[in-house]
């Protein structure tokens, strides 16, 4: 299936529509990602041969970053000199610089998520049958409807040595009273008054007796094998976290259904491609494992963001440790329902990416220290949610325009391509992942619709934590829908 959708998707960029200029982006963005890769090779090589992490330069690896950012605005001035300057041809220029942009990500992501599901199969002979303790950290807020099952799931995990520990955090409802049911059978429930996430999780440090952490949000499922695929990655001692495969349980609806195949398109070929590296970016609070050692050296849990689990990978990763992630260890989490709640809870997650980027900015000013995180992880989280949005929305913008003026022939040729390409990637990452199909089918949503929502809250987030407005903690209202899938 993967091999199949990859020739179509070769056949599809070598029959581009109006191929002359759309090849030289295509040029542009092909020699990109070339360089990029090769860069990408020769940090690995020098990283292993000198045995030590922090000791790779990210000069060479910034340089094509640099080089990314000048390729569109060269084929911009080549555009532009070819033609009249027109709103037809500063719409083509500004569409065809996000085309560039596009099939650069793509060319990066996908051989590197490909060579991952090749090195990921390699793992599974790995393992025990007894390993370290583990403890399970359950943050719980207001989640009477939810953690039942969260705890029945994490009883059933099949591992022989874990502990169970609720924390609940001031929840006003029945959440302390559902936890407490579980008392007898080894579940630790302890409570403090509401203080946020990160101070909850680190109560529930103070408890646990494992070497490791893993973090599991209230309203999240854990599949019954995750925790033996999550600790045969700790058997490599520079391996010192390791995010779990997040799955939407709920797909009853069109809205839970494209946040199913945005964690499948958007977040797991990332994750993928981020984990041959040794830097995967985010370990998820809804399922994320970290050595005991590497939390107490980094200070564990910090209250300044809203957005803990982005913030505690991104210290351990400045501290020179491998970040893995692995596709097996899977975990079912209720995606909100109404769109209301969709966009609060995208708000605090953009807004906590943004505060995580400001807070750990001395990253770029240090490339020879931090290595990969400082050429590869940290730039491309400053470009895809900063660049890549706004140039989308003003594309989209002057798209329109140029439609209103005459070119919109023009404008629906490039909207039709960009369907087109969503779709090929989307089922690319649909095969990998072993998901269902028929979410392609939602993939033109990703170009126009679904996509600009997401957009527009990011640039409200950026806005709001640049004017310093207060970001607070928001949360999705929990149905409690189990019963609409199966854990695997």
């Amino acid at each position: 299936m993967v091999t199949a959708i990859i020739l179509l998707f070769v056949l599809f960029l070598l029959f581009l529509p109006d191929g002359g200029v759309k090849l030289l982006a295509f040029g542009f963005a092909t020699l990109a990602a070339v360089l990029y890769l090769l860069a990408i090779r020769r940090e690995v090589r020098r990283v292993r041969r000198r045995g030590e992490r922090r000791a790779a330069s990210a000069y060479g690896l910034m340089a094509f970053w640099i080089l990314f950012l000048a390729l569109p605005l060269s084929y911009a001035i080549i555009v532009l000199d070819a033609q009249p300057i027109t709103t037809g041809s500063l719409f083509f220029m500004v569409a065809l610089m996000g085309l560039t942009f596009t099939l650069f990500y793509d060319f990066v992501n996908i051989p590197l998520a490909l060579y991952h599901k090749r090195i990921e199969r390699k793992r599974l002979s790995l393992g025990a049958d007894s390993g370290p303790m583990v403890s399970f950290i359950v943050p719980a807020y207001e989640e009477e409807s939810c953690i039942e099952r969260a705890i029945e799931a994490l009883l059933d995990v099949d591992y022989p040595r874990c502990e169970v520990i609720v924390v609940d955090d001031g929840s006003t409802d029945g959440t302390l009273r559902v936890a407490s049911r579980f008392s007898d059978r080894g579940v630790r429930v302890v409570r403090r008054s509401n203080g946020g996430k990160s101070r909850a999780l680190n109560l529930g440090l103070f408890f646990a007796r494992g070497e490791i952490i893993v973090c599991v949000d209230a309203d999240s499922l854990v599949a019954r094998d995750s925790l033996r695929e999550l600790v045969r990655l700790f058997e490599d001692p520079n391996v010192v976290a390791v995010a779990g495969n997040v799955k939407v349980l709920n797909r009853s609806r069109l809205l839970t259904r494209l946040q199913a195949l945005e964690y499948i398109r958007d977040i797991n070929i990332v994750r993928r491609a981020f984990d041959v590296l040794g830097t995967t970016m985010i370990v998820p609070g809804v399922l994320g494992a970290f050595r005991r050692s590497a939390l107490q050296d980094v200070g564990n849990y910090d209250p300044d963001t809203v957005t803990e689990d982005f913030d505690t990978t991104l210290k351990v990763l400045k501290s020179g440790s491998v970040v893995q992630a692995t596709s097996f260890a899977e975990a079912y989490t209720e995606a909100p329902e109404a769109l209301t709640d969709l966009y609060r809870q995208r708000k605090r997650w953009y807004a906590g990416i943004f505060q995580n980027l400001i807070k750990h900015g001395d990253v770029l000013r240090n490339p020879r220290r931090f290595g990969f995180l400082s050429g590869v992880g940290y730039p491309y989280i400053l470009l895809s949610v900063i660049f890549v949005p706004l140039m989308g929305l003003i594309a989209l913008a002057s798209g329109i325009v140029a439609s209103l003026t005459g070119e919109y022939l023009v404008f629906l040729q490039i909207l039709g391509f960009f369907v087109l390409l969503e779709f090929l990637v989307s089922l690319l990452a649909i095969a990998m992942d072993g998901e269902q199909l028929r979410l392609a089918v939602l993939a033109p949503l990703f170009v126009i619709g679904y996509r600009q929502f997401r957009d527009v809250i990011r640039l409200k987030a950026l806005i709001d934590v640049l004017l310093r407005r207060k970001v607070g903690w928001t949360r999705a209202a929990r149905l409690g829908r189990a019963e609409e899938m199966m854990v695997r």
